[in-house]
C-alpha cells in the first residue's frame, strides 16, 4: 500500500479546509503574518484544537516551492477519535477497555512499530498528546503496516486530564519506567487497564506518573542503560495479553 503525503497550502485553501472539517495533523505558519485570514485560521484552529506552529519563511520553502502565502496544512492520514466516546463505546460493546499511552513519543517510525504491535494485541485506542507527538505521515503508516487504518486513535489536549478521565472511567492506570518499584510482570492487567509509555529520553512524566496506580519496570542485565519504546511498548503490551489468556 502506497501513503503520499497530503498538503494544503494558502490561505483561502486551509481555511475551506478547516471549515470543511478535515482532520489537519498541524499548521505551519510564516512567523509575523497578519491580517484577517490569519485570524480567521487561529479562531478556527483553536476551536477544533488543532496545533499551529508560527516558523521562518525558509522552512516553508522547504516544504513547497509554490505559492504558500506563509500558510500550510498537513492533512492527516487517519481520522481520530475522541476518547470519551471510545470508552464508553468499548463498555457497551462487552468488553474489557485495554488502552495504551504514548506521553510525548515523537519519532514516527517507533510510533508506527507500536501501533503495530498495539494492533496485534487488541489494543483498543492509543492516546497521544495533541502536542509533542508523533505526526501520523506515510512513514508512520507504513512501518505500522496499516494497523493505524485500524486501531483507534485518541488525540488529547491534555495527557494528565485524559488519564484522570481513564482513570474515573475505571481503568487501573499503569505506568512503565525506569524508576518502577515492581517488575512489569507483577500487576494484575485483567481488568480494565491503561498502559503508559513515555519517550526514550524523557520517560514518563512525573506529573503522569503521580497519577498512575502501578509503575513498574522492565528488568535490564545488560550494558544499555534502555530498551527501545517500541520493544519496550511490545513487551509492556503482549504481558497485558498473556495474563488475560490464563483466564480463558
Amino acid at each position: 500500500m502506497k501513503y503520499q503525503s497530503k498538503l494544503i497550502f494558502g490561505t483561502h485553501a486551509v481555511i475551506e479546509a478547516i471549515r470543511s472539517g478535515k482532520e489537519i495533523e498541524k499548521l505551519i505558519l510564516k512567523k509575523d503574518l497578519s491580517g484577517e485570514p490569519l485570524r480567521e485560521i487561529l479562531k478556527a484552529s483553536r476551536e477544533r484544537d488543532i496545533p499551529y506552529q508560527f516558523v521562518p519563511i525558509e522552512r516553508l520553502d522547504r516544504i513547497t516551492q509554490k505559492n504558500h502565502q506563509g500558510v500550510i496544512a498537513y492533512i492527516a492520514e487517519i481520522e481520530y477519535q475522541k476518547l470519551e466516546q471510545v470508552i464508553p463505546f468499548i463498555y457497551e460493546q462487552g468488553k474489557t477497555p485495554f488502552i495504551l499511552v504514548l506521553d510525548h513519543i515523537t519519532d514516527v517510525r517507533n510510533f508506527g512499530s507500536i501501533a503495530r504491535t498495539a494492533e496485534c494485541a487488541g489494543v483498543d485506542a492509543i492516546v497521544i498528546p495533541e502536542k509533542g507527538a508523533a505526526q501520523i505521515n506515510e512513514d508512520a503508516m507504513k512501518t505500522s503496516s496499516g494497523a493505524l487504518n485500524s486501531i483507534n486513535v485518541c488525540r488529547v489536549n491534555n495527557l494528565s486530564k485524559a488519564i484522570q478521565f481513564l482513570s474515573e472511567s475505571g481503568l487501573k492506570i499503569i505506568a512503565a519506567t525506569e524508576k518502577g518499584n515492581d517488575f512489569y510482570t507483577q500487576p494484575d492487567y485483567s481488568g480494565p487497564v491503561a498502559i503508559i509509555m513515555g519517550a526514550e529520553d524523557t520517560g514518563v512524566s512525573s506529573e503522569i506518573i503521580r497519577k498512575a496506580d502501578a509503575i513498574v519496570k522492565i528488568p535490564l542485565y545488560g550494558k544499555v542503560s534502555s530498551l527501545n519504546v517500541a520493544v519496550a511498548s511490545g513487551l509492556m503490551l503482549y504481558e497485558v495479553v498473556k495474563k488475560r489468556i490464563s483466564l480463558i
